[in-house]
């Protein structure tokens, strides 16, 4: 486990903010949301996409509920990040795009 991930824990533990998974996934659904609020609120709504501007608190809220999910769920977030990092770089080898699609 990471070091951000372990202060996350921590952190949850230490404030008696533990939650089952799946109101963990529902926090970090609200928080992703946040950031398609900044971004659709910076572009006016997509009209200016050059614009776009997301606050840095809400990615790191992203991140802590991304980091509290794993921690849930006893997943290592550094391992899962360098499981998928070898998937892009395989897709990226064998058909120039790290998406799951053909």
């Amino acid at each position: 486990m990471d070091e951000q991930q372990r202060q996350v824990a921590d952190f949850v533990e230490a404030h008696g903010l533990e939650t089952p998974p799946a109101y963990r996934l529902l926090d970090l659904v609200s928080e992703v949301g946040e950031l398609a609020k900044d971004a659709n609120e910076s572009t006016d709504y997509g009209s200016t996409p050059e614009t776009v501007s997301i606050e840095p608190d809400e990615i790191g809220d992203a991140l802590f509920a991304l980091l509290a999910i794993a921690d849930a769920l006893e997943i290592d977030a550094e391992e899962a990040l360098e499981t998928a990092m070898a998937k892009y770089d395989a897709r990226m080898d064998e058909r120039d795009t790290p998406g799951s699609g053909t």
